[in-house]
């Protein structure tokens, strides 16, 4: 067959569409951390991943998020509507368009919502399996939306939790959440802030724009992920805690751009840029030590290669080709 002929039945072929539910059935979230790993095994490198585009709109913010990297490129456009969920909607809302990354031609049309819950939690397991104590057990989980769930099973996935604290802004979201940990076989029950105090693991997935929780309280060798904010001027940490930290991002430059975590401390001047010690990269080649005597903070923003890196793994679950002819 002629390059022109297979350039046209390429052309023809009209992409998967691979909803929420397909998604979840395709990639556990243990598939989906070895996923990101395997990209950064791979030697992806991700300072080089291009930054997100924010456009401010009426109803809260539109995300453009594009990135390539060996046999494929992809874009997210995602909308966070922070009015949604009182209308009973999502607040995280979207679409992921996967490319063959030779003829940049239309693989795969995903849930951007559903591909954004199963992706950040796969993130932070991966930051999980090389910062967390290997006999961590004792869980504190702020927020109870879809990243809570996500992060709850990340959690497990890499750590043999033997008690779950969750700290929700609405009980009955809270309550929720315990059930569905009980389920899971780990003893569980609601909580106050506080509770980090005895936390070997803290992971904060909420909309909050101030500190949740005193950093001071928190144990030295206790390892916290903080994943609910990319804005300046929003955090979850609090400067006390990023003092204390060791921190890890997933790029410097990322972070330093988009995580108010760290930009308020360094605007204040309670921290250094030197707070850093480390990349998601860095980690999984082994080419950074863990702090064993303080507390290991690991901060994401979420970013474009991480998306690819799942979204082509779904794609690859499917039994696909890797090449739209």
């Amino acid at each position: 067959m002629s390059d022109e002929s297979g350039a046209a039945r390429g052309r023809a072929s009209a992409p998967a569409l691979i909803g929420a539910d397909e998604i979840a059935r395709l990639l556990t979230p243990t598939a989906a951390a070895e996923a990101v790993a395997d990209v950064l095994r791979g030697g992806f490198d991700p300072e080089s991943d291009p930054p997100r585009v924010n456009l401010p709109l009426a109803a809260g913010e539109l995300l453009l998020m594009p990135a390539a990297s060996g046999a494929y490129a992809g874009v997210k456009i995602a909308g966070v509507a922070p009015a949604n969920p009182v209308r009973g909607l999502p607040r995280i809302t979207g679409s992921y368009l996967l490319l063959d990354g030779a003829t940049l031609l239309p693989l795969a049309l995903l849930d951007g919502a559903a591909l954004t819950t199963l992706r950040t939690p796969a993130v932070s397991a991966v930051a999980l399996e090389h910062l967390a104590a290997p006999d961590a057990a004792r869980l504190v989980l702020f927020g109870a939306g879809p990243q809570a769930y996500g992060h709850l099973r990340a959690a497990l996935a890499v750590r043999e939790l033997k008690a779950v604290t969750v700290v929700a802004r609405r009980p009955e979201a809270g309550a929720a959440l315990v059930a569905y940990a009980r389920t899971l076989g780990v003893e569980a029950g609601a909580g106050t802030p506080d509770d980090v105090r005895d936390a070997d693991l803290v992971i904060c997935c909420t909309t909050a724009r101030e500190p949740l929780f005193d950093g001071r309280l928190v144990a030295d060798g206790a390892t916290v992920v903080a994943v609910g904010s990319h804005e300046p001027a929003a955090r979850e940490t609090d400067s006390a805690l990023l003092r204390r930290s060791a921190v890890y991002v997933e790029s410097r430059a990322a972070a330093l751009r988009e995580a108010g975590d760290l930009l308020i401390p360094l605007n204040e001047g309670a921290i250094g840029p030197g707070q850093v010690a480390g990349t998601l990269a860095e980690l999984v080649a082994g080419r950074v030590a863990v702090a064993p005597d303080r507390p290991r903070l690991f901060k994401s923003v979420g970013m474009a290669w991480e998306d690819l890196a799942v979204a082509a793994a779904v794609h690859r679950a499917q039994g696909r080709p890797d090449r739209a002819t």
